[in-house]
């Protein structure tokens, strides 16, 4: 589960709604001038802007050091997928030499139980600690009732995550009302100790990522998560959105063979993310997804298939193989996957507040 920008589109998959709110009609931050450091020109976002986003990011990045670095084709997507959206809005703002130096974007998903409002946003290095913050956050508040309340929906939670440590940013959601729900590990394994040799119980097969199989797995998926918080079920369309660095060869499916017909007993899904390797200091197999549905639950299929993308992994010259865990509370227990010798390398979490 990578965190990057956008990544939480894949807990809350978009989903397709008539209704829409053109975000041409909503207003820009309010303020421009920052005393002590200048002037920011607000506008709204698009993707002829990517190429200065981008550049942002960089920076942003560089100097956070989260455990990724995004790329050009991973922030277009959050132009290019946006249709389903119930609404959404972004914009960027710029000094008086044209240099980005912050962004923000609002995206609100459907829920079954409520909304959620996707907020994600970033500032200069160079320009915090002059309030650029607090005018975005407010700015992300203030639109996303707006879109609630053009659309006649009621209930939605600001959802918004922030990389460990990042004191500063939790204190400013804490002081508005956020609390911190989700627990989030990301952990890594040495793919230079052994690799244990795991078979699934029963009459069920790990095989390599075939191409027509993905409609089984996403269902599979469906079904197997569909107790997880916050999880929606994911469509033929949303199902494919965030794969820019899919890896097919680094993915499994296991097969229950029990009778003529096969049937999708777990699947793990994996990325090859070579952007982040460098700011990382070491290469890695990435396991994005890893599900197993209840029938097969408690018969090794996790542990295969883990096992399965480790030699993958280390086949193609990786040093370790990552994941990420999605915690309800924090803990230094991890079961299965510490039994596999992952062992943890950065924290972060995700902020709620009703609206």
């Amino acid at each position: 589960m990578r965190l990057r920008p956008g990544a939480l589109d894949w807990i809350f998959p978009r989903v397709t709604r008539d209704e829409k709110v053109d975000p041409s009609e909503r207003v820009l931050p309010a303020q421009s001038d920052f005393d002590g450091r200048g002037t920011l020109h607000w506008r709204h976002l698009t993707l002829s802007d990517n190429h200065l986003l981008i550049d942002l990011l960089t920076r942003v990045e560089d100097h956070d050091d989260p455990p990724y670095r995004t790329t050009a084709e991973e922030s277009a997507e959050t132009f290019t997928t946006t249709a389903s959206n119930i609404g959404q809005a972004m914009v960027l703002g710029v000094d008086d030499a044209g240099v980005a130096r912050a962004y923000a974007m609002v995206r609100i998903r459907p829920g079954t139980e409520h909304d959620r409002a996707l907020c994600d946003g970033g500032v200069d290095p160079a320009w915090r600690g002059y309030g650029v913050g607090t005018v975005l956050l407010d700015w992300q508040l203030h639109v996303a009732r707006a879109i609630q309340a053009a659309t006649g929906r009621h209930g939605a939670w600001a959802l918004i995550h922030v990389e460990s440590p990042a004191a500063d940013a939790a204190d400013l959601l804490q002081r508005y009302g956020f609390t911190q729900t989700r627990w989030f590990t990301e952990m890594r394994r040495d793919l230079t100790l052994p690799i244990p040799d795991v078979r699934p119980h029963g009459n069920v097969q790990v095989e390599p990522w075939r191409e027509d199989l993905d409609d089984a797995v996403r269902k599979a998926h469906n079904e197997a998560f569909r107790e997880q918080w916050g999880a929606e079920p994911h469509t033929p369309e949303t199902w494919v959105h965030g794969r820019t660095y899919f890896a097919p060869e680094w993915s499994f499916v296991a097969l229950d063979r029990t009778t003529d017909r096969a049937r999708v007993a777990g699947y793990l899904i994996s990325g090859r993310y070579e952007g982040d390797w460098e700011a990382q200091g070491w290469t890695e197999g990435y396991t994005d997804v890893l599900g197993v549905r209840d029938e097969w639950r408690g018969m090794r299929v996790a542990t295969a298939l883990l096992a399965a993308a480790m030699r993958a992994y280390a086949a193609d010259g990786m040093a370790y193989a990552g994941l990420g865990l999605d915690l309800a509370v924090p803990t230094p227990q991890y079961g299965l996957f510490s039994e596999l010798g992952y062992s943890p390398t950065r924290y972060s979490a995700l902020y709620a507040m009703p609206l």
